[in-house]
């Protein structure tokens, strides 16, 4: 192998092996949050009206069933999803940079 065929190996190694790390439980907090509060905020508006004359309990029970599995199935993979496409091109942008900056 020449120099030159190494240096562009390690070069390239740490765009290759630099992952971004797991989201942390403040970051996880909030993406769990903007699920929640969007269909909480849908939730009533649209189920309301309907159960307005319903205790306040049997109110929150028949909400959640339908905000808590909605969030957690659909809308919570799909928001870490993006927060992982995101964090992923920040690695490879701070992985070129300092290739750049070391060449």
């Amino acid at each position: 192998m020449t120099a030159q065929a190494t240096s562009e190996v390690t070069a390239a190694s740490p765009a290759a092996t630099a992952r971004p790390q797991a989201p942390s439980v403040h970051m996880r907090a909030l993406i769990t949050w903007l699920a929640i509060f969007p269909l909480v905020s849908i939730g009533m508006l649209l189920l309301g009206p309907i159960m307005e004359p319903w205790h306040p309990v049997l109110r929150a029970l028949v909400l959640t069933a339908f905000v808590v599995p909605t969030a957690v199935y659909f809308v919570v993979p799909r928001l870490f999803a993006g927060h992982g496409a995101l964090s992923r091109k920040a690695v490879e942008r701070a992985a070129q940079r300092a290739a750049r900056k070391s060449a």
